[in-house]
């Protein structure tokens, strides 16, 4: 089971992966949310996630600041963005997968069974 977070500042983003997740994904428990970096480094902290799912663009930095300033890096992420010029830095950062909103339930589903191996 892979205790998972979702952090994107945009509640609509969060509320589709959800879906997706507790739909498809029985190999996934969403143990936390967060909408900006500062409370994505404090769930990370207080709940150890094996996988998180991050937005790049967020009001308070992006999804790479928060990798930056993660001290250890116990779990593996996906990218969900709308920006497609992020994607080599976040191969550079070594993201499972890389995902453009709006979000596809296919690719979803299929960069959490990367994630699973």
């Amino acid at each position: 089971m892979l205790r998972t977070v979702i952090i994107d500042d945009e509640p609509h983003a969060r509320q589709v992966i959800r879906n997706i997740l507790e739909l498809y994904c029985d190999q996934v428990k969403i143990v936390g949310e967060a909408e900006n970096v500062k409370t994505g480094l404090a769930i990370i902290k207080d709940l150890s996630p094996d996988l998180v799912f991050l937005d790049i663009n967020m009001p308070d930095g992006t999804g790479f600041d928060l990798l930056n300033k993660t001290k250890v890096k116990s779990f593996r992420f996906i990218i969900v963005t709308a920006y497609e010029q992020y994607a080599i830095q976040a191969i550079r950062k070594s993201a499972i997968d890389y995902i453009m909103k709006p979000i596809n339930a296919n690719e979803l589903i299929e960069a959490v069974e990367k994630a699973a191996l």
